[in-house]
């Protein structure tokens, strides 16, 4: 059921997490499906609704900064820094887990990922939810293993079923999962693009970021770092402005049971579903996956997609789409 999110309903969902029960939440990045971070069984209820390998870490969501130290062993100086600076916001930072808490959660690794998010309906259901005892959500996003993220509260009981309780807090201003910085091998290093960019990372913590394969020990598994992910049905290839052009020319009368996600609109008949891509990638980053969820509702079977320009900004959009075509 979906509910407006108002203090009763706030109050009902901060007490089903209380008791074990899933919820449908709304972050800025998309909503997520959450569960009581130290409840084993009931994270284990995330893996199934998923259909998601046990293995594959969650994300804890705290109400503030307060909450990390019940999570994690210890903060480097670099990771303070960016708590500081983008805490709430679509940061996550991976840390030495405490031992004991939240094994599920981990995906049995000695670190945990932990976020602070800023929409208001998740700020107050984490508030509620510490007020019971319960200090911390993993929320992975509320959509089947692999598929394409949701950013309404619509997208999550089309997924999950109309018995999920689901708090709608419209739909999500950034639209991509958050940046996912590892801070367990004493360097900043960057395990997934979102919204907070590289050149803004580095810009508060004073180093590097480093990409994943530049340190030695091997990287903690991470949420969305898959090669293949946010995938709708119909097959997303990614291609120049000229390109998609050229081939549709080619195709001509024949292009039929097509998406085209672009700058421009193409010249195309009847059988060609095409959409705006944004100028900006703040812009994009939102449209991106209501965007392939529509296409994939009309029925395509391909989804054209113009590939944004390789800059810092547009890193987050990239991977997302990268990983889609995989």
């Amino acid at each position: 059921m979906i509910l407006k999110p108002d203090d009763r309903a706030i109050a009902q969902a901060a007490q089903a997490l209380r008791d074990g029960q899933l919820v449908g939440l709304p972050t800025e990045t998309v909503y997520g499906l959450a569960a009581n971070a130290t409840d084993d069984a009931a994270v284990a209820k995330i893996y199934a609704a998923k259909g998601r390998p046990s293995d594959h870490p969650l994300i804890v969501h705290v109400a503030s900064a307060a909450q990390v130290p019940m999570f994690a062993e210890q903060v480097p100086d670099f990771a303070q820094a960016l708590i500081d600076a983008f805490w709430p916001g679509p940061l996550t930072l991976i840390l030495p887990r405490q031992s004991g808490v939240a094994t599920a959660s981990a995906g049995g690794q000695d670190s945990i990922g932990l976020r602070c998010p800023s929409h208001p309906v998740a700020q107050q259901l984490l508030q509620a939810c510490a007020a019971l005892g319960v200090h911390g959500v993993s929320a992975p996003s509320a959509n089947r293993f692999g598929r394409v993220s949701p950013t309404t509260a619509a997208h999550v009981q089309s997924e999950l079923g109309p018995d999920l309780l689901i708090l709608d807090g419209g739909e999500c201003p950034v639209g991509i999962e958050s940046t996912i910085i590892d801070c367990t091998r004493g360097e900043p290093v960057l395990l997934r693009p979102g919204h907070i960019t590289r050149p803004q990372i580095e810009a508060v913590c004073g180093r590097a970021v480093l990409d994943k394969d530049a340190v030695a020990q091997p990287a903690p598994r991470a949420s969305g770092t898959l090669e293949s992910h946010y995938a709708p049905r119909a097959k997303v290839r990614l291609m120049s402005a000229q390109d998609i052009d050229a081939k549709l020319q080619a195709l001509g009368p024949h292009a039929n049971n097509l998406g085209v996600w672009s700058a421009q609109r193409p010249d195309a008949g009847a059988g060609v579903v095409w959409r705006a891509q944004a100028q900006t990638a703040e812009q994009a980053a939102h449209d991106l996956f209501s965007v392939l969820r529509d296409l994939d509702a009309r029925g395509v079977q391909q989804i054209w997609v113009q590939l944004p320009p390789d800059t810092p900004e547009w890193e987050g959009v990239r991977d997302r789409l990268q990983r889609a075509a995989a």
